[in-house]
């Protein structure tokens, strides 16, 4: 009998125990995002080593923010391009490198890219770096947030243009691969290949011609925006007809994407076909940047074969919540022997990195059954 009334006060021990965690976890964190930290695990494994690059105070132009890096894997090197903000709130682009992805001890003490705006109309007194007024990532200018790929013997690297509110621009430039390996920056003019007196972010070329052609990607929702060109010159003379804008209401399949605010890396090729990572807000945290993926058809990629129900990175690390709180930009993504690692920004000010196989985000994709196909035309420039 002794033992009977023991094990039931066990029981309700333990029972109550569970009703008062899960309680205090409701209260804390909410009710979704509490039960989805104790009951699903991450696609995408954060590094215990995040963030892997922090801001430099030996050096004024990175002293601020150094985040939203771009990632390129060549030569059996890993090469990151990441936007750095010092105190006068203008956005260069450094450079850094090192062979497992996850360690960079190779790091340039100057700016590898510096955006010369066409249009010099800041105010003055504003030019500082700001993380409570955040007009874009705590600058007023620069270039920001850029992506490289390598297609045949150049790399190219896209980026925001930001020269204040009045403009808010896609920019390109290019580079010899062997001029990239030797870090001769000899970087071509930079040209403007979205239209004028309209906000764009988050395009995003793929890394090989489709078909013969230079593509472009501009936009995802309503519908994958692909915009092909048959020459490099042909980017800036056709950017004026672009419509896309910079964020829209989501076209998607789950309520976490509520609004998507654009592409994250370039797309990366896989058997499967485009692996494309995204940013998307939900409606419970509108202000907070989560990651999620589509899989492009490989020939035609206005064909989006399967899209993740679920984010596949949150802001939940500390790292992830200082400066601005709750954002992982990602921007730069690459494969190295079979493992798949993400780029991000942390917060507008650190950079990190995740990582999972290849195949393990391929197969989580392909449990997706909603598949959406879009027969929108492929526009030719």
């Amino acid at each position: 009998m002794q033992s009977f009334i023991l094990f039931i006060v066990i029981v309700f021990a333990l029972i109550t125990t569970a009703i008062l965690f899960f309680a205090i976890g409701k209260i804390i964190f909410g009710s979704r995002t509490f039960l989805q930290k104790f009951s699903t695990k991450p696609i995408l494994n954060r590094r215990q080593e995040n963030p892997i690059l922090e801001p430099a105070c030996t050096n004024v132009w990175e002293a601020d923010a150094v985040f939203n890096p771009a990632a390129l894997y060549d030569n059996n090197e890993v090469h990151l391009l990441y936007r750095a903000l010092g105190p006068e709130g203008i956005s260069r682009i450094g450079y850094a490198k090192g062979n497992d992805g996850i360690c960079f001890p190779f790091r340039l003490p100057y700016p590898v890219y510096t955006f010369a705006p066409k249009h010099k109309q800041f105010s003055r007194d504003r030019l500082r770096y700001n993380p409570q007024l955040y007009a874009s990532g705590g600058g007023w200018g620069g270039c920001e947030d850029p992506r490289i790929v390598k297609i045949e013997n150049r790399i190219f690297m896209t980026f925001s243009a930001f020269e204040g509110w009045h403009s808010m621009r896609i920019g390109m430039t290019h580079i010899s691969v062997e001029d990239f390996r030797k870090q001769r920056w000899n970087w071509s003019p930079a040209i403007y290949i979205s239209p004028a007196d309209r906000t764009h972010k988050n395009w995003v070329l793929f890394p090989e011609k489709i078909n013969g052609k230079y593509t472009l990607l501009t936009g995802i929702t309503p519908h994958i925006q692909i915009e092909q060109y048959n020459t490099i010159d042909d980017f800036e003379r056709r950017a004026a007809s672009i419509q896309s804008i910079y964020m829209q209401k989501s076209g998607g399949i789950s309520s976490w994407e509520e609004t998507v605010r654009g592409a994250g890396p370039p797309p990366i090729k896989t058997d499967s076909g485009w692996l494309l990572f995204y940013h998307g807000h939900d409606k419970e945290n509108p202000d907070k940047y989560k990651l999620g993926a589509i899989l492009l058809d490989i020939d035609d990629p206005r064909k989006v074969l399967y899209r993740s129900k679920k984010p596949l990175l949150s802001p939940d690390e500390w790292y992830e919540n200082e400066g601005k709180p709750g954002v992982v930009y990602a921007s730069g993504a690459i494969v190295k022997d079979g493992e798949l690692f993400i780029y991000y920004g942390g917060g507008d000010r650190v950079t990190c990195t995740a990582h999972a196989p290849l195949a393990d985000i391929l197969k989580k994709l392909a449990c997706n059954k909603n598949k959406i196909f879009i027969s929108e035309p492929l526009t030719t420039r």
